[in-house]
């Protein structure tokens, strides 16, 4: 009843019938309010930071649902990241936002969304994925927005998308411009499949970095394709995902591109008390040869993710984290200056340089491991202090604490060991 009579509220402020909104509107408010600060390791020649972040799905949402008759519903949702801080103030429908109609047949809807892969990893558990307790930048590369329809044509960006970037090395990712179908639940069982729109480079001149200029060749369309299958039944949890990432990165018109991930996720509760999971991902990105014939080759990473979630007694909880990346293996020489890959320099991407003979090099995998102590004041308010550890392989600069900054081009920037502490609230509402 309050959150209607705020909905009334906010309806009178723009100019609606508040009082026939109140007999007929069924939108709900919702949010999740998350503040983390900590001291953090920037590594070698860097000072510690004192960092503060909104980790874990910070946002503030609006939903609704109108009943069609027929077992039939048309339903919506605005997610806007909410960031306390005041320094992320990106407009509205930042997060999971969506319009579409469900029944019967499912859940079809348009707009922008978890994808299907991204959903399926989530099953093996919910440890904090970003900031700097987070966990997902070295298993996933992330877990966050993502835009396929951005484009860099010479550094200049197109296709306005809330400034948000393609972020070529993240496979867990909030996509933009999704079409989207959910099956009904059979028995636990749910498939999932999704695709966005494509239409950014649909009439932009393929850029060639060789020879600094345009062709007359117009570029492919950048498009994700993801599909994936849950179950969920009792104490066991498992997803299974597939994804293709056709023409990110490598834009100029020499072969068409695909960069591809696969993964599973699964979690056991015992007891109604602990809960163990785990994930593994296979990404495998197409890298398109600087010169000679248009051909490209794969360099690819294998990650896998364990974590533990302990309600010990009453508000006391630990949780805790493990994730191994392995070597960057592949046969290219890279699109980038110093044989680097092109459009793989986010925390937790295969950035690493490689050797002259294109060979990746090998030591360039990299450990990271985090654990928090959690009490709950409530159900909806919880406080958390954790300390978090990034262990970086001799040839390897690939993945640093959070949102720091970046391990590239610092002293000695291969082979570094970062940590930080933090402490973190949340409260949903």
């Amino acid at each position: 009843m309050q959150k209607k009579l705020i909905a009334v509220a906010v309806a009178s402020v723009l100019g609606a019938p508040a009082v026939a909104l109140a007999q007929t509107s069924t939108v709900n408010i919702y949010g999740n309010i998350t503040y983390e600060y900590g001291i953090a390791d920037q590594g070698n020649g860097r000072p510690n930071v004192d960092y503060a972040d909104t980790p874990g799905g910070s946002a503030i949402g609006f939903r609704g649902e109108e009943k069609l008759g027929g077992g039939m519903s048309a339903w919506f949702q605005c997610e806007t990241s909410a960031d306390v801080r005041g320094f992320d103030q990106v407009g509205l429908c930042s997060r999971n936002s969506a319009v579409g109609f469900k029944g019967g047949f499912g859940n079809i809807f348009f707009g922008r969304w978890d994808t299907p892969l991204k959903r399926a990893l989530n099953m093996g558990g919910g440890y904090s994925e970003t900031g700097i307790l987070g966990m997902s930048f070295l298993a996933f590369g992330g877990s966050g927005g993502g835009s396929a329809q951005y484009q860099n044509i010479s550094g200049v960006a197109t296709e306005g998308n809330g400034g948000e970037t393609q972020q070529r090395q993240r496979f867990k990712r909030r996509e933009t411009a999704m079409s989207y179908y959910e099956s009904p639940v059979f028995s636990g069982f749910q498939v999932l499949a999704g695709f966005s729109a494509a239409t950014a480079a649909a009439d932009t001149p393929a850029f060639d970095p060789v020879s600094a200029t345009t062709s007359g060749t117009t570029n492919q369309k950048p498009r994700v394709w993801s599909i994936g299958g849950t179950y969920s039944a009792g104490p066991l949890a498992i997803g299974v995902g597939y994804e293709v990432h056709d023409d990110i990165g490598d834009i100029f018109a020499v072969t068409d591109v695909k960069d591809k991930g696969w993964g599973v996720g699964a979690a056991y509760t015992f007891g109604g008390k602990v809960k163990v999971g785990m994930t593994y991902l296979r990404r495998e990105w197409e890298i398109a040869a600087l010169s000679g014939p248009p051909v490209s080759t794969d360099v690819k990473t294998d990650t896998w993710n364990v974590q533990l979630d302990w309600n010990i007694s009453g508000p006391h909880g630990l949780e805790a984290s493990y994730t191994w990346a392995g070597d960057c293996k592949g046969n290219t020489r890279g699109s980038g200056a110093n044989n680097t890959i092109t459009g793989l320099t986010g925390n937790g991407g295969c950035n690493a340089p490689l050797r002259s003979n294109g060979l990746a090099n090998g030591d360039t995998g990299a450990q990271a491991f985090g654990i928090m102590y959690t009490y709950a004041f409530s159900k909806r308010t919880k406080v958390k202090f954790g300390y978090a550890l990034v262990d970086n392989e001799d040839s390897s600069n690939r993945a640093r604490i959070g949102n720091t900054a970046s391990l590239t081009g610092s002293p000695n920037a291969l082979g570094q060991k970062v940590d930080g502490f933090a402490f973190h609230i949340g409260h949903r509402f």
